[in-house]
């Protein structure tokens, strides 16, 4: 009975089990690996103890559920009143979740101790956020932006605005100016906000970092040689009104690309800062711009 109950129920699992592999949505049902070793240290951590709960709750909820079948009182089974305390048994079940717990502290402990090394960091960049939007300065190159949501998707967004959402490429998620990193380049974010708690969050980095206005929050990534391309995220904090508004945007380039970038945004801020230059005087006009003495 027990064994055709187990064959029932394992047949029931890998029915639901099955269709996982067919059907592309379901890996949005779990953390995503990332394009940096940071989120996939995270990653694997997260489902190391995921299989440790699992297997733990196989185990448990097993035995919980032989014993009511097999002691079930239909059978006859008779509570043993006399058993009350066992010093082995007690030992055993605190010792054992010692040791699973210890297991799990030491990757764990590995893992944040890592998230927090922003030692030999190579390019640093200010990220405060605001209502609702985002501002990078790049520190030491004189290049800082503003980063909103983009007019087609702000447009759209607007009651009775006529505008088919799903005509918008990427909508809600796109930005008017994106973050610019290089690829293979270990990036630091100081992280604060200008009047609320904002989040600076993307998926494929692995890192959620709070904006907390007075605080300076630090996060860091190095994304892959080779994962050069744009990854989006969103403020995960509750920050107002518009909150639903402030996507981020990250454009990884080449760090050839990048320098290239970088340079080429410095030059064209400075000329934008520059005062524009007054033209000459004609002889003309300096004639009648002079009065003449006596």
């Amino acid at each position: 009975m027990i064994r055709k109950s187990f064959g029932w129920l394992l047949a029931l699992a890998y029915s639901f089990a099955a269709p996982v592999h067919a059907e592309s949505g379901w890996h949005l049902l779990n953390m995503r690996q990332g394009v940096t070793d940071i989120s996939r240290r995270i990653y694997g951590l997260h489902m190391l103890i995921f299989w440790v709960c699992v297997i733990i709750a196989v185990l448990v909820f097993g035995f919980m559920i032989w014993s009511l079948v097999a002691f079930r009182k239909s059978k006859g089974a008779v509570a043993d009143t006399t058993l009350v305390h066992n010093t082995k048994v007690e030992i055993v079940w605190t010792i054992i979740p010692v040791i699973i717990l210890i297991a799990m502290a030491v990757p764990a402990a590995r893992t944040l101790v890592a998230i927090e090394d922003t030692r030999d960091t190579q390019l640093t960049i200010k990220v405060t956020g605001f209502q609702w939007g985002w501002h990078y300065e790049y520190l030491d190159s004189g290049v800082d932006f503003f980063s909103r949501l983009d007019r087609q998707s702000d447009a759209a967004r607007r009651l009775m605005s006529g505008v088919d959402p799903t005509t918008i490429p990427n909508y809600l998620l796109n930005v008017d100016h994106p973050l610019v990193v290089p690829a293979a380049t270990k990036v630091r974010l100081l992280i604060t906000g200008a009047d609320v708690i904002h989040a600076w969050w993307v998926p494929d980095f692995g890192m959620k970092k709070d904006a907390i206005p007075g605080f300076v929050n630090e996060l860091w990534f190095k994304v892959d040689a080779d994962k050069t391309g744009t990854y989006r995220g969103q403020c995960v904090e509750l920050c107002g009104r518009d909150h639903g508004f402030m996507p981020i945007v990250v454009d990884v380039k080449s760090p050839e690309d990048f320098k290239a970038w970088l340079q080429g945004s410095a030059n064209a801020q400075k000329q934008a800062a520059a005062p524009a230059t007054a033209a000459p005087p004609t002889a003309q006009s300096s004639q009648h711009a002079i009065p003449h003495a006596g």
